[in-house]
């Protein structure tokens, strides 16, 4: 049964996405555990993968565009031997190759080869629109889709295990930090063709979007019982996301107005809160003074 609708400026549902749902499926529950239809998430989740997904709810779905640009962690199942349609385990099989002779040597130089600031093709059933249309769509449709190239930096991508041969196959698991835009599967992809034998992605759970992290989370079973599902409210969300400025009573209201305030001396975007923790606006300094570039109270 849906709560009544929270009545404060909302704040952040951090959660850990099950495998079997898309990012919109998780949405629409979380419309009917939080009482409103005011829900909206920052980036999304192959039905496939599990783990983090930042919902912001009320108010709070102003965030959104501020965190599209995070950087993210991955653990990722890895099985050379073996292409598919989608890149991942749930596509279908389009060649397969002998990987028994891969060895933890050849993985590693294959990860290096694709570690730091590196051109990706992004898989063609990605959620990227072609003309107006979703890539996966129009792959579904039945026509040709080839991306172009498009720069990601992957901070750091490293092997937790050994490879281990079955079958044929060469399976590995591997932990990613990366920047958003980055597709895992291209990884997994790439990295076999590297290797000559074929690759795809075979489990991937997201750990982390920028400040937010699986210690963050709670799944779609734990906030239904929760009295209150907004595990980060706007002004912690804020908080644990960016710097915040304590702001004096008349700075809280001219930013309420639009206005501008003198400069802190913060870089980037920043976070305005008054003394006793209200969200009042995002800042951004330049030509010496603060101006809000998102505002949260109303005028006052």
């Amino acid at each position: 049964m849906a709560r009544k609708g929270p009545t404060g400026p909302g704040g952040l549902i951090i959660v850990d996405k099950p495998a079997g749902m898309t990012s919109h499926d998780v949405v629409g529950k979380v419309r009917r555990i939080a009482g409103t239809r005011r829900v909206g998430h920052a980036g999304t989740l192959d039905p496939m993968a599990t783990g983090v997904l930042v919902l912001g709810v009320e108010r709070a779905t102003k965030l959104m565009n501020h965190l599209l640009l995070s950087d993210k962690t991955y653990l990722a199942t890895i099985r050379l031997g073996a292409s598919t349609s989608t890149d991942d385990a749930e596509g279908e099989v389009l060649a397969t190759a002998d990987a028994s002779s891969i060895r933890l040597a050849d993985v590693e130089t294959g990860v290096a080869r694709l570690t730091g600031d590196i051109l990706q093709r992004p898989s063609s059933v990605s959620a990227i629109k072609v003309d107006g249309q979703r890539a996966y769509a129009l792959v579904r449709a039945g026509e040709t889709v080839d991306l172009a190239e498009r720069p990601v930096s992957i901070e750091r991508f490293e092997l937790l295990s050994e490879p281990r041969h079955v079958d044929g196959f060469c399976d590995f698991d591997a932990v990613v930090d990366c920047s958003s835009g980055t597709y895992i599967r291209a990884l997994a992809r790439d990295l076999g063709a590297a290797l000559g034998v074929g690759g795809h992605l075979t489990a991937l759970r997201r750990t982390r979007v920028g400040a937010f992290e699986l210690r963050h989370a709670r799944t779609l079973g734990q906030l239904a019982e929760l009295p209150d599902p907004i595990v980060l409210p706007l002004p912690r969300a804020i908080a644990e996301a960016m710097p915040v400025r304590t702001l004096l009573p008349d700075e809280a209201s001219e930013l309420s107005y639009g206005r501008t305030i003198e400069p802190a001396g913060i870089e980037g975007t920043y976070g305005g809160l008054t003394e006793d923790g209200t969200a009042v606006a995002l800042l951004q300094e330049w030509g010496g003074r603060a101006r809000p570039v998102l505002g949260f109270t109303p005028k006052t």
